[in-house]
């Protein structure tokens, strides 16, 4: 014996493995339990029946599988291998049916020998309800011929089936009046096909007819009836009509569907494998997973025959539940139960598997679908189609598209706009649109999928092919507003306010209404636009043709109205709102008080805060937001605290532009304690923005808590909030008031990469820094000015002069600016000198990156190579009558990244030659033009060598000679 069975999802992994490895012996179920009621359909059918009754109950079986019907081939009449399954002379029967029209011709040599088993079979071959009738009619008149409940059951079947309900209900008093009794497949037949035809009320007044005759109905019929409530949606009532069908109580069809549990009671019952199938998907469909898993596993457990559609519905379910470790465990063991997987579950799972976003096992299944033989379908390539397409795997799109089309496979429309999609979001318009018109010369497009294409254009901003693909449906007549409404958002997304207006104007002109819909988007797309004016047009329009039935468009114009700052036009449009007794709701009310609390205009913010609570409307973190703002504005902190209590009592927590808000109003009044909570709070959040920081910074500043100050600077350099001019320049007067160089020199170096422009808050603040380290009033004066006439150059000058402080900032003596910089100096080489007169001279340093230009482009001077100090440079320059000069050159940083070099003379009284010297540099420069003149290279070296030697000579006399070869001074 198996285990008991509580739970499918705990217990199922074991039930399964214990089953043997095949199921030779499938147990033969009954139709109906032992204890069936009197009224059974055994009983009640005449002995002349028997002999149509397997017939009849294989119709009744094709009735009802797997929870749906299925629909048996509509060629079947035509095909002769379907004839010859029957064997015998019906094959030659049916055909003589097909190709000759005269009954009397086409039956005459079979017509006194035909059982009532072979004419089941011929009227159920008709798929013509008309040619059925006939052959019905036919048969009625020959006295040869008694026509029994089961053909009259055919009958009801296929004309209700045709949804001829007058004829069916002629059937029905038509046996009544020959005396056939209706049996249980009679009732069965008449409720399924009533039910199928979607008319509830009309099957379920047959059964209660069935009932009144104190009929109950068998197992098949049951299963129709749980079938009629499954379709319905009323899975409480399917389970509480079977649960009681099987206790074998009376049923009645007022029932009691609150007391309803998840768990049917099946004791002793033993049912056929349609039965639990139809019980398994009403289950699923209603939800009920632990149901659905113990009447499967019950089903195991009685050793009734499983199907494939028994397992597909448990594949199904299973997948919808997201347990697809049972999912992969049944289909692994559908061969240990005799189920060979069908095309339907491969669908199922590449259908799951794509569903939980697994394309790659989604196309291992179709591979292995292939390889069972088994040929995918429609739903098979649609599926997939649409998940390649969304996924945007072309190549595979395109491979299943040349299996379809080779295999002659219809592609639905709906996959066809997909894969417009796919190709116009790839950008291949081209592609794309050779794609639409393959299906549009066909003409099998639909409205809808005209409406489709011309969106998936229009969404990406194809405006002109969205407008051709509506001419292409205004060609085959297919226009209607949803066409219309497409194309009036394409325009809308393209910009094309214009033709969105000329559009909607002439859809009367097609002889198509707008609808709400067409207003409130082309109202919406000028609302966005700012063009409120041309809206409030529409707007009127569309009240006068009664289609506003919210503010929701009102709400669109007014806020674009109050984006304009046109606050006067809003109001008017409010109250115009009113006056049609459109009632507005919280959202308009947010919109205006935003709008006027960023005008600062406290009375018409208060009126529309009391109008909103007099609506009944609460306030929302929105509209305590723009409180805040306002009271800020005007400085209300009474009213400003109450707003933020409500705000904080809310279930938001408070934005922190609110809370900006209120440290704003502290910082203003110096309420530190109250200042601090709230950005204490902002911190744990890890919400504080550069503003928080920065009101912070300005209080402390203040009230000359400058360690606090300097802890919030470094805190918003370290977290990057510093990208503002305004920061920057907290922060850059805060180190100056501080005489803090190294950090004001810092921070200015990192706003100029960051590329904000310095204003003169920001030279104040250096210029103080600069005078507070000993440079003359005269030099920064210099600079000032320097910056004001050449921005660049003046930047360069001032990183200059900070950095030339900075490494001169722990010598006492630094009111001489050049003699500071020149002691500072570290010559890294021997002094080597090249001439290169009227040439500029490019270097490459690792730590700059670029090769820059060091020397200026236009200059007529002889450059001689630099030595390095660090990045920095010291060269010489002269001139053909100039003593040579000493120069030092730097990197400078500008914004967008830029490097340029700046030069500084080095100057001093040291450095001035003796009268000798400059008698003998005369002479020696008018040498040097004589030996340019005759081409003497050689003599120019010699010379410049000898200016080297010179220089040399200055430079230890300045330094000492280990400063002049790379020592220390």
């Amino acid at each position: 014996m198996l285990p008991k069975l509580h739970l499918l999802d705990t217990n199922l992994l074991g039930i399964i493995n214990a089953l043997p490895a095949s199921l030779e012996n499938t147990v033969s179920i009954p139709n109906k339990p032992s204890h069936a009621l009197p009224h059974s359909s055994n009983q009640s059918r005449p002995d002349k029946l028997n002999s149509d009754k397997n017939a009849h109950s294989g119709l009744l079986k094709n009735r009802s599988y797997n929870g749906s019907v299925l629909q048996r081939n509509k060629q079947h009449s035509r095909c002769s291998t379907k004839w010859v399954s029957h064997g015998g002379r019906i094959p030659s029967i049916l055909h003589a049916l097909n190709t000759i029209q005269d009954l009397d011709k086409a039956l005459r040599q079979w017509e006194e020998t035909l059982t009532n088993k072979e004419i089941s079979i011929l009227l159920k071959a008709q798929i013509s309800w008309p040619r059925a009738l006939q052959i019905f009619e036919w048969f009625k008149k020959k006295d040869s011929y008694d026509l029994n409940v089961i053909h009259y059951n055919i009958m009801l079947w296929i004309l209700g089936k045709a949804r001829k309900w007058s004829l069916v209900e002629s059937l029905w008093s038509e046996m009544s009046a020959k005396g056939v009794a209706p049996v249980n497949s009679t009732y069965g037949t008449l409720i399924d096909v009533y039910s199928k035809a979607g008319l509830q009320e009309e099957a379920l007044a047959w059964l209660q007819r069935m009932q009144s005759q104190r009929m109950e109905p068998d197992e098949v019929t049951m299963g129709i009836v749980v079938q009629l409530h499954k379709r319905a949606g009323e899975f409480q009532k399917a389970e509480e009509f079977f649960r009681k069908w099987s206790r074998g109580e009376v049923l009645r069809l007022g029932i009691n569907h609150n007391s309803v549990d998840n768990k049917a009671s099946h004791t002793n019952i033993f049912l056929s494998s349609q039965t639990y199938n139809t019980l398994i998907d009403t289950y699923g469909k209603a939800g009920y997973l632990r149901a659905a898993s113990e009447t499967f596993a019950r089903m195991i457990k009685q050793g009734v025959a499983l199907t494939t559609v028994t397992l597909n519905t448990m594949i199904h379910l299973y997948g919808n539940h997201g347990r697809l470790k049972e999912v992969c465990l049944l289909f692994k063991k559908m061969e240990a139960f005799q189920c060979s997987p069908d095309t339907r579950t491969y669908n199922i799972l590449i259908s799951l598997y794509i569903k939980h976003n697994n394309i790659n096992l989604a196309t291992k299944y179709l591979a292995e679908m292939k390889e069972a033989c088994l040929e995918p379908d429609l739903v098979t390539y649609r599926t997939l189609l649409y998940a390649y397409s969304t996924g945007k795997m072309v190549q595979k799109v395109e491979e299943l598209i040349r299996e379809m089309d080779e295999r002659g496979l219809e592609i639905d429309e709906f996959t066809q706009s997909a894969l417009t999609r796919m190709y116009v979001g790839l950008g291949k318009v081209e592609k794309s649109w050779l794609w639409f018109w393959r299906f549009h010369l066909t003409g099998n497009i639909s409205s809808d999928c005209y409406s489709a294409n011309i969106d998936a254009y229009g969404e990406q901003g194809y405006t002109s092919e969205a407008e051709k693909v509506f001419l292409c449906c205004k060609e085959k007549k297919k226009l209607g507003v949803l066409e219309f409404n497409v194309m009036i958002k394409a325009y809308g997304i393209g910009k094309c306010f214009d033709k969105a207006c000329q559009l909607f104007d002439c859809m009367e002109k097609f002889g198509v209404v707008a609808d709400k819909c067409s207003y409130s988007s082309l109202i919406h797309i000028l609302a966005s636009a700012d063009k409120p004016h041309i809206a409030k047009h529409y707007l009127k329009k569309m009240q006068e043709a009664g289609l506003v039935s919210d503010c929701v468009p009102y709400c669109a114009v007014i806020s674009s109205f109050a984006k304009l700052g046109q606050l006067e036009m809003a109001g008017e449009l409010y109250k115009e709102m009113l006056g049609y007794a459109v009632q507005p709701d919280v959202i308009i009310y947010g919109v205006l008080i935003n709008a006027f609390a960023d005008a600062g205009s406290v009375k018409e913010v208060i009126n529309y805060v009391d109008e909103m609570r007099k609506a009944g409307f609460p306030g929302n973190p929105a509209i305590y937001n723009s409180l805040i703002k306002l009271y800020t504005k005007v400085g209300y902190l009474k009213e400003a605290q109450e707003t933020y209590e409500l705000l904080q009592s809310s279930d938001e927590i408070p934005s922190v532009f609110s809370s900006n808000c209120m440290i704003d109003l502290y910082t203003e009044r110096l309420m530190v304690e109250q200042a601090e909570e709230i950005f204490e709070s902002l911190k744990n959040n890890e919400v504080a923005n550069e503003f928080s920081y920065a009101m912070m910074l300005c209080m402390y500043k203040k009230i000359g808590r400058l360690d606090e100050a300097i802890q919030i600077a470094t805190q918003m350099r370290k977290l990057g909030l510093l990208t503002d001019l305004l920061s920057y320049n907290n922060v850059v007067g805060l180190y100056s008031m501080d005489r803090r160089l190294r950090e004001a020199t810092e921070t200015f170096k990192e706003m100029i990469k960051s590329g904000i422009q310095p204003d003169d808050v920001t030279f104040r603040a250096l210029a103080h820094v600069l005078l507070n380290y000993g440079v003359s009033k005269e030099a920064v004066g210099r600079l000032e000015v320097m910056v004001k006439r050449d921005a660049p150059r003046g930047l360069q000058e001032w990183m200059l002069a900070l950095s030339c402080v900075f490494e001169g900032d722990h010598y006492t003596n630094a009111s001489c600016l050049p003699f500071v910089l020149a002691t500072r100096l570290r010559l890294m080489a021997a002094l080597q000198l090249y001439p290169l007169s009227g040439t500029a001279v490019k270097f490459c340093f690792p730590s700059i990156g670029n090769i820059l230009c060091i020397t200026p482009a236009d200059s007529n001077f002889s450059w001689s190579l630099p030595m390095l100090d660090g990045s920095n440079i010291l060269a010489v320059s002269s001139g053909p009558v100039d003593v040579p000069q000493i120069m030092y050159g730097a990197v400078v940083e500008m914004a967008a990244n830029n490097k340029e070099w700046s030069s500084s003379d080095v100057s001093n009284s040291i450095f001035k030659c003796s009268d000798k010297y400059w008698e003998r540099s005369q002479s020696r420069m008018a040498l040097k033009a004589k030996q340019k003149t005759e081409g003497l290279g050689s003599a120019s070296k010699v010379e410049h060598l000898e200016d080297a030697e010179h220089l040399g000579a200055a430079l230890e006399g300045a330094f000492g000679r280990n400063a002049a070869f790379g020592g220390d001074p």
